[in-house]
């Protein structure tokens, strides 16, 4: 887990499975997502924040799992006020289809939306689904996708993903056809190519140097706000 450090030009978005994470910030969050739910921050000009274990979790011990990804923002965001939204378990909105629990945490599908706010068009699932399912999951054709196994194991397109494994779909058609061979828990990001060139160091995701070396400097002079942690 980490300590106070900054974040400018993108959204680092966080699927909580177990345990629980918790967020503090220059802006003044200080919440915790639980199992289930899901950290989005959109870091905009640039915020502050520290990302550890629930109080419970760091006092008593137990399993954390999650899993991070970062989503560009368009240079025409990249700038804007940088904001925080904990999505709980009970508040992402949820789809049954063919036995399979899909949960909407962004973009829409099957005419369900899920609560983040999103820059480009795009759709972020999370996946739980048993074996012998055949799933049939339609995204824009515009769309390039990912998928990513946490466990189980899946066929699609002539390719077989298991635990820690991805399988990548680029703009080859509106479908995408899984068939499951284990029980699987599995995310689905997508989304329509932003077109723009990216430049990137540690935690700042731009689009030119020059903005990274700004973005470098105003962190250095406070800029981005300042994070002075609580532990209670």
């Amino acid at each position: 887990m980490l300590g106070p450090h900054p974040h400018r030009g993108f959204s680092p978005v966080t699927f909580v499975y177990k345990g629980s994470l918790r967020h503090q910030d220059s802006i003044g969050n200080n919440e915790i997502v639980e199992a289930g739910g899901t950290q989005w921050m959109h870091s905009g000009k640039g915020v502050v924040h520290s990302e550890r274990p629930g109080k419970e979790l760091a006092e008593n011990g137990g399993h954390n799992e999650f899993i991070q990804f970062w989503v560009n923002t368009p240079a025409k965001h990249k700038m804007e006020e940088p904001y925080y939204l904990p999505i709980t378990d009970k508040n992402t909105p949820e789809v049954i289809k063919d036995g399979t629990k899909i949960r909407v945490v962004a973009g829409e599908f099957e005419n369900v939306k899920g609560p983040a706010k999103t820059y480009s068009p795009q759709t972020l699932l999370r996946l739980e689904t048993k074996s012998g399912a055949d799933l049939l999951l339609e995204i824009p054709k515009s769309y390039n996708a990912v998928i990513y196994l946490l466990d189980g194991e899946v066929e699609s397109n002539g390719q077989t993903a298991r635990e820690k494994d991805m399988l990548w779909f680029n703009n080859d058609g509106e479908k995408i056809v899984i068939k499951v061979t284990k029980d699987s828990r599995f995310i689905l990001l997508s989304g329509e190519p932003i077109g723009e060139p990216v430049a990137t160091y540690g935690p700042f995701v731009m689009n030119t140097e020059n903005e990274i070396r700004q973005a470098m400097a105003d962190y250095q002079e406070g800029k981005m706000g300042r994070l002075t942690e609580a532990f209670d």
